[in-house]
């Protein structure tokens, strides 16, 4: 197992459920329906991919290497700059800045970045001279 991944994810795991709970809570007060549900997928997919992340620290074990590296180090970046870029948008509404719209121009590097990790997962473990069940 990679322990650095392990507890990357559970760090990333306790924000996602805090985040929710607050956007859930306290910031449906503060802003629209609109950027509510921009919040609201950036908790989802940060959730998500703690979940890809947990997959690669445990599938380290088995198929160890660079592929299996950098996917969960693009699964991090994806959480920064996808869900990043999100609550960023949000905080911006919140605070009515509209100077700073191009914020959302980030958001699809994060999303070529999870993209990039599944496939990476996927040729890791293709590639692999060792198979996954004995």
């Amino acid at each position: 197992m990679h322990k650095k991944f392990l507890i990357t994810a559970s760090v990333i795991g306790t924000l996602s459920v805090a985040l929710g709970a607050f956007g859930a809570h306290a910031l449906k007060t503060m802003i629209d329906e609109k950027a509510l549900a921009v919040f609201e997928t950036a908790v989802r997919y940060q959730f998500y991919h703690m979940f890809a992340l947990l997959a690669v620290a445990v599938l380290y074990q088995n198929f160890p290497g660079k592929l299996m590296l950098w996917a969960g180090r693009l699964f991090i970046a994806g959480i920064i700059l996808f869900s990043g870029s999100l609550y960023l948008l949000t905080y911006l509404q919140a605070q009515n800045i509209t100077r700073l719209k191009w914020v959302g121009a980030i958001t699809p590097l994060g999303g070529v970045a999870f993209i990039v990790g599944w496939v990476l997962i996927a040729v890791a473990v293709a590639v692999a001279k060792k198979k996954l069940i004995p």
